[in-house]
């Protein structure tokens, strides 16, 4: 910290947090995640769009095509990766969501119809939860143990319930750089989560997605010019020692160019000395080893007339 800094009480983390370290051998991590969302997210939103032949095969890309397509640049690269999965994909696309299990991926809970949490009641969220641990245990024998929210949405609730129903990790927050171990309420002793947190900057959706009239701008960007923004964040975190956590969607990034340029991203990554590439859990076990004290997040106070 700057003289200038201390004298104006302006305080921050150091970049690597007290108490954490990577396993031995690794100075930082990257993690590859998928969210099989498919048509989920654009039912839950636009339930009429189920009518709707041209919207539908737009979001069954995926699991018609790209996540083969991925499923190859991962075997090829000799790299496991976390595939977040609702379950109404799930049931919709089994035979496709067997070929990641069978290909040695990870599975984790993406709700059940890719429902956000903001506005839903806490018996809400604790049903859709249910669900979609039924929907992966019958298509796919799988029970997670990782969660990340829909549109990465969490209520203060959401935590708690995760715990509650066996969830060890969580991957949605977004205000660190390094995982770190979540308390899940602001009660002493409350029970706690991994948090491994992401960025919508590194989320193929925003750069990629366009439906007309439902989501993105229009403006759809050059996997060159995507590949060169995520290449100089993961640069910039190695030296910090932070998680690099990506989030691709197999009907986004699934496509031809874009698939050829993850693979190269993928490839660089594997030329860094000193980097994991680990799944989502492996990540989270290795962070639950550690003596972390629990972050506590508190609701803010509203300011009042």
């Amino acid at each position: 910290m700057t003289a200038s800094a201390a004298a104006a009480g302006v305080t921050w983390r150091e970049p690597i947090p007290a108490g954490f370290r990577w396993p031995a051998g690794y100075r930082a991590a990257a993690c590859l995640t998928f969210d099989v969302d498919a048509e989920s997210p654009i039912l839950f939103d636009h339930p009429e769009s189920a009518d709707w032949l041209d919207v539908m095969t737009h979001q069954a890309y995926g699991a018609r095509t790209g996540i083969a397509r991925l499923l190859r640049v991962l075997d090829r690269a000799a790299v496991r990766a976390t595939f977040f999965i609702p379950g109404y994909s799930a049931e919709r696309w089994p035979a496709i969501c067997r070929a990641i299990r069978d290909a040695g991926h990870e599975i984790a809970h993406h709700g059940y119809l890719h429902e956000g949490a903001h506005g839903a009641t806490l018996e809400e969220q604790e049903d859709r939860l249910l669900r979609g641990f039924a929907s992966l245990d019958e298509v796919l024998g799988v029970r997670p143990t990782g969660y990340r929210g829909p549109n990465w949405e969490l209520t203060w609730e959401t935590p708690g319930l995760l715990v509650k129903h066996g969830l060890t990790y969580d991957s949605g927050l977004m205000d660190a750089d390094h995982p770190y171990v979540l308390a899940t309420s602001q009660d002493p002793g409350a029970p706690t989560l991994v948090e491994l947190p992401g960025h919508w900057a590194l989320d193929d959706w925003e750069a990629y997605n366009y439906l007309p009239g439902i989501t993105g701008s229009g403006v759809i960007a050059s996997p060159a010019d995507v590949l060169a923004r995520w290449t100089l964040e993961l640069e910039a975190l190695v030296p910090d020692g932070g998680l690099f956590m990506l989030t691709n969607h197999p009907f986004v990034s699934g496509r031809a160019s874009r698939a050829v340029a993850l693979g190269q991203l993928i490839e660089r990554a594997r030329a860094i000395d000193g980097l994991w590439i680990a799944t989502a859990g492996e990540i989270a076990d290795h962070v639950a080893t550690l003596d972390l004290e629990p972050v506590v997040h508190r609701r803010p106070d509203l300011p009042r007339d």
